[in-house]
């Protein structure tokens, strides 16, 4: 752009008035000599750079991705993906319902959707944004009314789109609606109010896709008490039914706000019973550990001369159950049933 052009664009936007020519020149030769970085296109990256990459879910730039550097990995693995319901709730055009393979990794609270495991890479994660489902504030339960595959689950978005996930077995199934709920659960923050209008019709809250602030205590505490709140306001709603013969939209907005009400109670419910397990092992663990710090303690004090020991709990979480998986693993699949086709 040259100088004319420069004061051209920027003439009359000084209150209708001309900006000074000499402060414009200043800025057109202060930019001309140090271009703005976010300005510059690809063709014009100095020599070693790399291009910008695009860090947002699909096309929606409210919706970030995790630092690939620094997130945490919760599951992965391969999965059979179908959509049944696009973002707002419309029906997925029948084209696009065929189920696709893909390997999965849950990242904080992204579920990428890799070509392959070979496709995990740092350089690589970007190039599968346009499958990467955010599941903040998601609720996956097991599709047991889906009856043409097995040990499928269903995994249901704050924006409204609906997704069915097949994994290996069971313990897949169960293993990835748990992580993903769990995560949800742990990570999502507090719903905002919702938008303040003339409009007296439901409306629903706004679901922030950033990490929440609490403690998972004070977290589990919250979603309790939302709990109350809800009950409270499903109770008030049916109590107040629509007129039959009313209006059909005001009909509507009743069952719509019905079905939303309840899909929050399940969702907070999951969010609840997981987050009391895991809080309840983590003050089950503190309690069991401390008496043997003691001893360990008192121990060091009489032998003087001897090494640091350092005590593993023998009733740490998950440890020493393979033998019971196995055994559960194996009554699973003697119950199964047949594929329905």
């Amino acid at each position: 752009m040259t100088f004319p052009d420069f004061v051209k664009n920027l003439s009359s936007l000084n209150d209708g008035e001309d900006y000074p020519k000499e402060l414009l020149k200043e800025l057109y030769n202060s930019i001309k000599s140090s271009p703005l970085e976010w300005a510059v296109e690809d063709s014009g990256l100095r020599a070693g750079t790399q291009p910008t990459r695009q860090s947002f879910i699909g096309h929606n730039p409210f919706l970030e991705v995790p630092d690939p550097t620094y997130a945490t990995e919760y599951k992965k693995g391969y999965v059979l993906k179908k959509c049944c319901l696009e973002p707002g709730g419309k029906k997925t055009p029948l084209g696009k319902r065929g189920w696709k393979m893909f390997y999965a990794t849950l990242r904080d609270m992204v579920l990428f959707l890799h070509k392959d495991e070979h496709s995990v890479g740092k350089n690589q994660l970007y190039n599968s944004l346009h499958n990467a489902v955010h599941i903040h504030h998601c609720l996956a339960t097991m599709a047991v009314d889906y009856r043409k595959k097995r040990h499928v689950f269903r995994l249901q978005s704050a924006d409204q789109a609906e997704y069915l996930f097949q994994t290996a077995d069971s313990a897949d199934l169960v293993d990835w609606v748990n992580t993903i709920n769990f995560v949800a659960a742990s990570l999502s923050s507090p719903p905002l109010a919702t938008a303040v209008g003339s409009q007296q019709r439901f409306q629903r809250p706004l679901l922030p896709v950033s990490h929440t602030k609490l403690s998972p205590v004070e977290q589990l505490k919250y979603q309790e008490t939302l709990i109350l709140e809800l009950e409270k306001e499903l109770d008030i709603h049916l109590s107040q039914p629509p007129e039959q013969g009313g209006k059909p939209r005001i009909t509507h907005e009743f069952s719509e706000k019905e079905a939303y009400l309840r899909f929050e109670l399940q969702r907070y419910k999951t969010y609840v019973d997981l987050l009391r397990s895991r809080v309840g092992q983590e003050q089950s663990f503190a309690e069991n550990t401390l008496g043997e710090v003691d001893e360990v303690a008192e121990v060091e004090g009489r032998e003087a001369n001897s090494c640091v020991t350092k005590v593993q709990p023998s009733s740490r979480p998950g440890r020493n159950r393979v033998g019971n998986r196995s055994s559960y693993l194996a009554a699973i699949y003697n119950n199964e049933v047949e594929d329905c086709y």
